[in-house]
């Protein structure tokens, strides 16, 4: 009824596309319009037809017309069709796609090459580093170019499929390109010695790629179906900078080709998968690092035979054995460990099928992408040994609106993703444990803060954040004419390696090619708040920090951390806590400030900075000092720590009220004074008897502050200091205080071979008590000898220093050396 009534009213337009399609699906029309203008002037004028004839005509219109209508209706129904067949067939026809590799071709050169080179430029570095040939010693990237010729995307064809919800696209990948150029410059290692030039001239990769859409089309995974196939040609550098021809290095091709293909099987083959993020807005800011607490619920499911044993096996042996697992599985215990990087992470041991550890770790991120490895043992009480069980992962990845995406490989090959859509949000997943039959773990991800390039941060308020590090560090050094202020100020849960749980840890600081170090603590807990001074590298230079602690028969290390100072902004100090590294366990908090030199300068107003000058100590004398020996008395002397250095006095023998009236002298540059008054003993260890600290920045230049400090730790005592920050002028220096000064030095020589010569009567005597007299003033001339070098190299520097202020009135005061100077 609808049709006929749709018939009736036909407007010109369909009238006209009606006779268009007639024309072109009819071209015998054309031929009977003049013949039907024929028989109606033979109807008019020669004899008349039958009244028939029109109805015919009508009709004969009407099923065209009918027919028109029902190949559109056709039409429309198997565009509707192939749609339905393409969301609900598990697997769609091979579709040729040349297209795309034309716009790949369009595209390429001015963009995604461009892009790609930036991206793949810092991972190529990071892999370079991490992984080294033996015959090198340091490799450098010195030049990443990808070429103007793309790859080729399913010259086969592509194919979408569908595995339970998750639609997956294969297509062939095949990059064949000789217009590729990386060049590196290596360091020989021994026993061949000097650089070489490396050059990658050509590049050929070729698998099947697999694509996976997630979150409703905000990400992408991609990863190859397997191994694929790489070739690389290696061409050999000449002249220039290096000093060895290349074609002297064995197997540098095999090298690189080794290293790519496990960089692609490591990252980005089935079920590890790399993930493209589709965000709907881009900030152009790069992501260099942030933090992330993961918190490691429950496992379920777990299986000692399943853990352990094959399918077939487990089949085999179900029947006979069912009973005995389900008691072997409630003596199961079993631990996790969290891996990220390099840093690692242990659970407490659970007992039984289902454990739980409900238990969070600060783990730190290096890049603006992470994989968490979770890894799962069996503890036996009688073994030495942990017995591996079973792992799984989660991949974490920034996207460029501050979100973050978490996605893990889920049952039989599936994909399990989450979205966080800002910093600080939890995210739970349930994960299988890959390669195994049964098992899962319940894990919580909360990625608090990502941080920026420019400094910046996802989250302001939030004070813990997390630096990009790498191995390594720069070749080529280069200042920026800032200053990096870092402060060691405590420690927790750091490891014991002995049984009396008892240790003496200290912290170590490589930054450029300056090493410092913090005193040594008393505690595995330890508080420090020692502050130190770096000038400030450029070229992407890290912060190392590793913790030791003493023992008698040397340091042994227990963690390590690297930071990258990238970002700092001026004036914003950052509070964070940083997990050790190669350990189970412990964590260390840094406060970090950039400042600027004249900005710091400028802030200290009357304190002098470094190179300004030196800090003269007068130990004058203590006073009712507590008795440390069982005859009431004390043999007392002081220790001096001044940043890294470190001084001490010669030793008052049975006295509670010493006089030392000893002069130390330490280059002024802003370290904590520290002040630890000591008992010496021969024999049993030295104890202390108090300590306090020296405040002294504030103190006006060439002025001498004399005051007692009372010690701290014990009940009574004070010890009386006069303390100047002298800040010399050299220009009014006289030649008696060279003399003065070489006077000096040959008075500590002599000094010291007097001490020598008298160390050698007493040994040849067997007088102990007088030895360790003997060695006490020994060890106070060799303190007053280094502090004597201090204060030689602190005048030269400020002599070079005057002297280089000199020349520069100079040229200044003349307009034609000036000139002269500009001119050369």
């Amino acid at each position: 009824m609808g049709r006929i009534k749709r018939m009736g009213f036909i407007n010109v337009e369909d009238l006209a596309e009606f006779f268009k399609y007639m024309m072109v699906e009819k071209p015998f029309l054309r031929l009977l319009i003049p013949l039907i203008m024929v028989f109606w002037a033979i109807e008019r004028w020669v004899f008349s037809f039958s009244n028939w004839v029109p109805l015919v005509v009508a009709v004969w219109a009407t099923i065209q017309y009918c027919n028109y209508q029902h190949r559109i209706v056709v039409e429309d129904l198997n565009k509707n069709w192939k749609r339905v067949i393409l969301h609900a067939s598990p697997t769609t026809p091979l579709e040729h796609c040349e297209w795309l590799n034309k716009l790949l071709m369009e595209i390429w050169p001015n963009y995604l090459s461009a892009k790609l080179e930036l991206r793949f430029r810092s991972i190529v570095e990071r892999r370079l580093k991490q992984r080294k040939s033996k015959f090198i010693e340091k490799i450098e990237l010195l030049e990443f170019k990808l070429g103007s010729c793309p790859p080729s995307l399913g010259l086969h064809g592509t194919r979408w499929s569908t595995t339970g919800d998750q639609k997956v696209m294969r297509l062939g990948f095949d990059w064949d390109t000789n217009d590729i150029s990386i060049m590196l410059l290596a360091k020989v290692a021994k026993p061949l010695i000097g650089t070489a030039r490396i050059v990658v001239n050509s590049l050929h990769i070729k698998g099947d790629l697999l694509l996976m859409p997630i979150l409703d089309g905000k990400a992408i995974l991609y990863s190859f179906v397997s191994t694929p196939e790489v070739r690389i040609g290696v061409a050999f550098g000449s002249g220039g900078s290096q000093s060895l021809p290349a074609t002297e290095l064995p197997g540098v091709s095999s090298w690189l080709v080794k290293l790519l293909t496990d960089t692609i099987v490591k990252t980005m083959v089935e079920p590890r998968r790399r993930c493209l993020s589709l965000p709907p807005v881009n900030l152009w800011k790069k992501a260099i690092g942030g933090i992330v607490y993961v918190k490691v619920i429950s496992a379920s499911k777990l299986s000692r035979s399943s853990l352990r044993g094959s399918l077939s096996r487990k089949q085999q042996t179900s029947s006979v054995h069912g009973f005995q697992d389900m008691v072997d599985n409630k003596d199961l215990q079993t631990f996790i460990e969290v891996e990220l990087e390099e840093l690692t992470r242990r659970t407490e041991v659970r007992s039984g099928s289902c454990p739980q550890w409900d238990l969070t770790f600060n783990m730190v991120l290096h890049e603006n992408t992470g994989v968490v490895r979770f890894h799962l043992y069996e503890w036996t009480p009688s073994g030495v040994k942990y017995d591996y069980l079973a792992s799984c992962e989660i991949k974490i990845g920034y996207v460029a609106d501050d979100s973050t995406i978490f996605w893990a490989t889920g049952p039989d090959a599936g994909v399990i993703a989450r979205h966080a859509e800002f910093c600080g949000k939890e995210v739970e997943m349930v994960i299988p444990f890959e390669g195994v039959n049964s098992g899962e773990l319940t894990v919580r991800l909360v990625l608090k803060e990502w941080q920026f390039s420019d400094g910046s941060h996802s989250l302001s308020h939030l004070r813990s954040s997390a630096l990009q590090s790498f191995n390594g560090s720069s070749n080529f050094l280069s200042t920026t004419g800032r200053k990096i202020n870092i402060t060691v100020g405590e420690g927790k849960d750091l490891i014991t390696k002995d049984n009396s749980g008892k240790g003496n840890p200290f912290v170590k600081l490589l930054y450029g090619k300056v090493i410092q170090r913090t005193k040594t603590a008393h505690s595995f807990n330890p508080s420090w708040n020692q502050k130190f001074e770096f000038d400030e590298v450029g070229g992407g230079e890290y912060l190392k920090i590793k913790c030791y602690t003493e023992e008698i028969c040397g340091d042994d290390c227990i963690g390590s951390a690297r930071i990258s100072l990238e970002g700092l902004v001026e004036g914003s100090a950052r509070d964070v806590w940083i997990p050790l590294e190669k350990v189970n366990s412990g964590e260390l908090r840094l406060q970090i400030e950039a400042v600027r030199i004249d900005d710091q300068e400028g802030s200290r107003g009357s304190n002098a900075g470094s190179g300004n000058g030196w800090i003269e100590l007068v130990l004058v004398e203590a006073r009712d000092l507590v008795a440390a020996d069982l005859r009431g008395t004390s043999d007392p002397f002081v220790k001096v720590q001044y940043g890294s250095l470190k001084r001490r006095t010669k030793v008052m023998y049975k006295t509670l009220n010493p006089q030392w009236n000893q002069t130390l002298e330490f280059p002024d540059n802003g370290s904590p004074l520290e002040l630890h008054v000591k008992d010496h003993n021969s024999l049993l260890p030295i104890s202390s008897i108090g300590d306090c600290i020296v405040e002294y920045q504030r103190l006006p230049p060439n002025q001498m502050s004399d005051k007692w400090i009372p010690l701290q730790g014990v009940n009574r005592g004070e010890i009386h200091i006069q303390i100047t920050r002298r800040v010399p002028e050299l220009l009014k220096k006289s030649s008696l205080d060279s003399q003065a000064s070489l006077n000096k030095g040959n008075q500590i020589s002599s000094q010291m071979k007097q001490v020598i010569n008298k160390l050698q009567s007493l040994l040849e005597d067997g007088n102990v008590e007088g030895l360790s007299t003997a060695l006490t003033e020994l060890e106070a001339l060799r303190d007053m000898q280094e502090d004597y070098i201090v204060q030689l190299e602190t005048e030269q520097m400020l002599l070079l220093n005057k002297i280089k202020e000199l020349g520069q009135e100079i040229l200044s005061s003349s307009p034609s050396l000036s000139r002269r100077s500009s001119g050369s």
